[in-house]
């Protein structure tokens, strides 16, 4: 969203950044009251909560890096590229971020109340998992490099390491579902 300067609105960035909040509490009431409501559900109910969160976390995973190719055509200080920094911006922090918290979070507790730390099925997938968060991190300073005007990567980089993320999904997947070596 632009103003008659043709500078990017930071009101439109408050505004989507107060929906997400609201949308992280309500989330967080609705699911305590579940809790609360059906505690011997509990488990079931914080996996698909984990589930949601690794879905909105891939889905960041997977667009962020297409942003990437599309930022590196467009002319530094071009509004197409001011808007690029506002949607990388928008995309790490307002989804990928909390998302990948949530993850981590009900993981953890997932695999501690069914006692998986030592299943070599749940070490792999941790491996995995731990290397999708450095990914993570990866992207989060190329969102500041691109903010700064700084990338020097290629499109064809993004477009290479796009494929990352979709790897350590098919081998986190694989390994949760299958569980080979249980």
């Amino acid at each position: 969203m632009t103003d008659g300067k043709g500078e990017i609105s930071e009101r439109s960035g408050r505004i989507a950044a107060r929906r997400a909040a609201v949308a992280l509490v309500l989330l967080a009431v609705l699911t305590a009251a579940l809790f609360w409501l059906d505690p011997a559900d509990l488990y079931l109910w914080i996996k698909a909560v984990h589930v949601i969160a690794v879905i909105a976390w891939m889905a960041g995973m997977l667009y962020l890096p297409r942003l990437f190719v599309y930022h590196c055509d467009a002319e530094v200080g071009s509004v197409q590229s001011e808007t690029f920094k506002v949607m990388e911006r928008r995309l790490l922090r307002v989804i990928m971020n909390p998302a990948m918290t949530i993850a981590w979070a009900l993981g953890l507790w997932l695999a501690w109340s069914g006692n998986h730390f030592a299943d070599v099925w749940f070490l792999v997938k941790f491996a995995a998992v731990f290397a999708l968060s450095a990914v993570h991190g990866v992207f989060s300073k190329a969102v500041r490099m691109f903010a700064e005007d700084r990338n020097d990567k290629t499109p064809r980089y993004w477009r290479m390491i796009n494929e990352v993320p979709t790897v350590l999904m098919f081998v986190i997947v694989i390994f949760v579902i299958v569980k080979p070596f249980a």
